[in-house]
């Protein structure tokens, strides 16, 4: 029986893909995946049986691979990490494939937290990118804000689906109308990051309203103040 690994290739630089995912991808016989995210690691399938896919055809291809998987090695490549706004297409994979091998990466809100200078552990991470309902990861948004947390945030990008697209403008309107001083809140965009097209906004949320974005955008909601160990220093001070 073959195997199978579904794993996260970074952002968009191949600088960004572990050593331990560039061995599982050269090592294996048969690579799945989206445009964008092959291209980050075709270095590494050179002379592998590629399949291109897109959200419409990616169940056809899964499917037509299972029978004829026998002992051969498949990997499934994510930009990013798999464990991040991924879960939809990872629990398919796995009523499929039944054991599913997953290795992580390095994603995106790791890196647009670094580029923004907002700890992980003091921030809330929020992923509008999914199929069902966003009402609740609405209403998340707006708690995190208010309880002071900094918030990174993968939006929605649903352009053939106006109620459902929900990108940095559509976020800044939306907080303007729940009555957030969105004047006073600062915020990074980042596009593409990592890769040579690279773009950073950073200004105020108010800022956002009417401006355009790519699919490929992550925003930081900044609310962090510096916290040093020095605050902190009669712990061990006699």
């Amino acid at each position: 029986m073959g195997k199978v690994f579904a794993v996260g290739v970074g952002p968009g630089s191949p600088k960004y893909v572990t050593d331990i995912v560039k061995e599982i991808i050269q090592n294996c016989d048969i690579v799945i995946g989206y445009k964008y995210t092959l291209k980050t690691i075709e270095d590494l399938t050179k002379g592998k049986e590629i399949h291109e896919i897109t959200m419409k055809d990616q169940e056809e291809s899964y499917q037509k691979i299972l029978p004829n998987l026998g002992d051969r090695i498949l990997v499934i490549p994510f930009t990013g990490d798999v464990n991040f706004s991924e879960s939809e297409v990872v629990d398919r994979l796995i009523e499929i494939f039944g054991e599913v091998e997953i290795i992580p990466g390095i994603s995106s809100i790791q890196v647009a937290a670094s580029r923004a200078q907002v700890p992980l552990d003091k921030s809330k991470i929020i992923t509008m990118h999914v199929t069902t309902s966003i009402e609740d990861k609405k209403l998340e948004l707006q708690k995190a804000l208010i309880d002071g947390f900094s918030v990174i945030l993968v939006p929605r990008p649903w352009p053939k689906i106006p109620e459902n697209h929900f990108m940095p403008s559509e976020i800044a309107i939306y907080l303007q109308e729940h009555k957030f001083p969105t004047d006073k809140m600062k915020v990074h965009v980042f596009e593409a990051i990592t890769t040579e097209n690279e773009t950073s906004f950073e200004g105020f949320v108010s800022d956002l309203e009417g401006k355009e974005f790519s699919n490929l955008s992550v925003m930081v909601f900044n609310q962090t103040n510096l916290d040093s160990y020095m605050n902190y220093k009669w712990q061990w001070e006699d």
